[in-house]
């Protein structure tokens, strides 16, 4: 049975994420019984994912603040703010940041990709160890079904 879940923004998860940004794990699957993850990024230009597939979950970006390139299937799009993308299951896809920040607000569902987040990033409410670095491992994405087809773009 599902219920409502409310997080104020001091309840919910940041992680620290690819080149220094943050993820905040803002729904679970276990404030959604399982229905979807959102996570908002605050990411810097540069910030780029490996170029991957989902397996298991269908994915939706909305670009809140800031520019990308956004690659989806090999073809090329140029993503202003505003701007939202969905990618289904299978689709191989990536994006690029091309603003010096963006805010980007991500969906997935179901949920469960949120444990390749956490096991990939840091806590950050937890000390950051010495020379310690948050990069995408193919071992852990494909644990939660996602499938690195190529390096970032």
């Amino acid at each position: 049975m599902s219920m409502a879940y409310i997080a104020q923004p001091q309840q919910q998860q940041q992680l620290e994420w690819l080149d220094g940004g943050t993820l905040a794990v803002l729904l679970d699957g276990l404030a959604t019984n399982g229905q979807l993850m959102m996570g908002r990024f605050d990411v810097e230009e540069g910030e780029a994912p490996p170029y991957h597939q989902h397996t298991n979950e269908d994915e939706i970006f909305l670009l809140i603040k800031g520019t990308a390139l956004v690659w989806c299937d090999d073809e090329e799009y140029e993503l202003a703010e505003g701007g939202v993308v969905f990618l289904p299951k299978q689709i191989p896809h990536a994006y690029r940041i091309t603003s010096k920040r963006a805010d980007l607000l991500m969906i997935n569902t179901p949920a469960g990709i949120e444990g390749m987040f956490r096991e990939t990033g840091r806590d950050k409410s937890t000390p950051r160890p010495p020379g310690h670095e948050v990069k995408p491992d193919p071992a852990i994405a494909t644990k939660y079904g996602n499938v690195i087809v190529g390096p970032p773009r």
